[in-house]
């Protein structure tokens, strides 16, 4: 190869070389380094996120639960913010130059030439103070969104609230970024994907004062936002104001379900708060003083998440189970023999209706033995086993021991003992009916929540099914079916008449337990029970169904530490009733003792 031709080669090697160089160098600038690129585009184009409005949730009458108030966030490129009045701005927005530096500063870590926010979700009219002296800021700019407004304040625990995503959320989910927000509790979180819509963006052109010039490229590169679904929801407003109405100042909780469609018309959960309290920058301090402050913890859904004794409310499946096995029948008689199990004075119960009337304990203590020893084993200790094993599996076909498929979260399953249970306990076979008869009046390790004592009252109305209890009917403009699914007991249809005609007698007899529930004109159906407390006062608890024949509405009230169940939580069930029934109260009297009663001690109120 000759000199001329080496030389060449150098020449171009030489080219190459410098050609990577420089190609190397604007990869750095343009892609690794987004400085220059950031800096020149910023100055010209503005890049603003569109966000969606989240779905309107309704009731189903189509009355307005939530809905969204405009709000805007005030964004900062900290590169362009030269030469301003610190001062004037720091006064407009309320807040001081100490607050206006440590802002400025987590931006600029941020980035020097991207915008983040300055200050997050203004209402309408704190910005329309500053936009109109926005021009004398050069660096900041307006980006709207919107704030969930609850226009009644009512149903905090059944429709939630949302917050900004942690570092946790954005990890777990890539749809979301810094900023956004997310379904926390309640409707909100549960329906967090049909609710959220999807964001869009919106390039902008902006001149040196910061003043939007128009569209980039005339909107081509806008990408509109897709509001989220509304959801149509199975609460009736008029009831779910009444019931927080009725429940004030009292610890306790309210659940309707229609019983045909598993609909839940109310579910109250008291002491509430209003779920405006948990909207926009007010939300991090009022959660705290709701949930540290608080003594009475406005926050728990005593509904979905409080666990109970069910008391003499368990006697109706007893009752079921007991004539659907066969060891009674509807006019089996027991003497009321208060050695075998507590009971107040009442004659000796005939019948399987007057036990129920009369809610006799020692009736139950003789009936629940006959489900559990059967014979099926010569060893007592085994025979009790297998009886409690079968009896497990018929009280949960009822829906206890279990979670229910509502569509809430952080609902509890309560607890129907197994055998499992005991032989953990007393150790393996080494107790039988005498340990565990305490079951057979709904006391011992027995547990339930309030949703699931409605469902119960649902389930008798039925004679024998339910449909799965949830709060959302329909997604408007989504076409899909909601997996509500239907339950059976495996209860004879038959043997649910007897104990319907006791439950009317419980409240329309004399010498019924719930006479403070009846209702001039409508056919009433309830139970009532007293659910031991350990720790002070016994809870009050009733639930019912009505009208006798065709019901439209089931329900269950407790209200803790009010004693008997016929004192305070029939005659609230009673108005809950007639009120979605009729729209009307025809004993006013009986409503105003409810609402003035005080049933939170002073002791609760300000215990440390």
């Amino acid at each position: 190869m000759n000199n001329l031709e080496q030389r060449k080669f150098v020449i171009i090697a030489a080219f190459v070389i410098i050609g990577i160089i420089f190609l190397i160098q604007l990869f750095s600038i343009q892609v690794i380094d987004d400085s220059y690129v950031s800096s020149a585009d910023n100055q010209a184009l503005r890049f603003v996120t569109k966000y969606p409005s989240r779905g309107i949730i309704y009731d189903r009458n189509g009355e307005i639960l939530v809905l969204n108030q405009a709000a805007y966030d005030l964004m900062v490129v900290p590169g362009q913010v030269e030469n301003i009045d610190t001062t004037l701005l720091c006064e407009i927005l309320d807040i001081t130059l100490d607050e206006f530096e440590s802002n400025i500063d987590r931006a600029s870590s941020y980035s020097k030439y991207r915008a983040s926010i300055f200050k997050k979700q203004m209402t309408a009219s704190e910005y329309a103070q500053l936009a109109e002296r926005l021009y004398q800021f050069p660096g900041f700019y307006g980006q709207k969104r919107s704030l969930r407004i609850y226009p009644d304040s009512v149903a905090a625990h059944v429709l939630g609230y949302i917050g900004e995503v942690n570092q946790r959320q954005l990890d777990l989910d890539s749809f979301y970024r810094s900023g956004d927000f997310i379904g926390i509790s309640g409707i909100e979180k549960q329906y967090e994907t049909m609710l959220r819509g999807e964001r869009g963006r919106e390039v902008l052109m902006v001149d040196v004062h910061n003043t939007v010039q128009g569209k980039y490229e005339n909107g081509e590169l806008d990408v509109d936002a897709k509001s989220g679904y509304n959801l149509e929801s199975t609460i009736d407003l008029r009831i779910q104001k009444f019931g927080e109405q009725l429940m004030r100042n009292k610890k306790g909780s309210i659940v309707a379900i229609e019983p045909k469609t598993g609909e839940v018309l109310c579910l109250i959960s008291s002491p509430t708060y209003d779920p405006n309290l948990l909207v926009g920058v007010k939300r991090a301090k009022n959660y705290a003083l709701l949930s540290q402050n608080d003594s009475l913890d406005p926050l728990f859904n005593r509904a979905l998440m409080a666990k109970y004794p069910p008391g003499s409310i368990f006697k109706l499946i007893q009752s079921l189970i007991a004539l659907d096995e066969g060891v009674i029948s509807e006019n089996t008689g027991f003497t009321c023999n208060k050695s075998l199990v507590g009971c107040h004075n009442h004659p000796s119960a005939n019948s399987i209706k007057e036990a129920i009337q009369m809610s006799c304990n020692p009736y139950y203590h003789q009936l629940f033995k006959r489900l559990i020893n059967r014979g099926r084993s010569k060893s007592y200790f085994e025979d009790s086993a297998l009886g409690l094993e079968h009896w497990t599996e018929r009280v949960t076909a009822f829906g206890l021991g279990q979670r229910l498929a509502l569509d809430l979260p952080n609902l509890k399953a309560g607890n129907v003992p197994s055998v499992e249970l005991y032989d953990r306990i007393y150790g393996k076979r080494r107790w039988a009916f005498s340990t565990i008869y305490s079951l057979s009046i709904g006391q011992g390790e027995l547990e339930v929540v309030p949703l699931q004592m409605a469902n119960l009252a649902a389930t008798i109305a039925n004679k024998g099914y339910f449909i799965d209890p949830h709060l959302i009917s329909n997604i408007q403009n989504l076409d899909s079916n909601l997996p509500w699914e239907h339950h059976e007991t495996g209860i004879d249809a038959g043997y649910f008449e007897p104990v319907i005609e006791a439950m009317q007698w419980v409240v329309e007899k004399p010498g019924g337990t719930a006479r403070r529930a009846r209702i001039d004109g409508i056919e009433v159906c309830g139970k009532t029970g007293t659910a031991e407390n350990p720790h002070g006062k016994d809870h009050s608890v009733f639930i019912a169904f009505a009208p006798k024949e065709n019901p439209k509405i089931a329900i269950a009230v407790y209200v803790e530490n009010a004693g008997f169940g016929g004192t305070w939580a029939a005659p609230i069930s009673s108005l809950l009733i007639e009120k979605y029934l009729t729209d009307s109260i025809s004993d006013t009297a009986k409503q105003n003792q409810i609402i003035r009663a005080d049933l939170i001690s002073l002791e609760d109120v300000y215990e440390d």
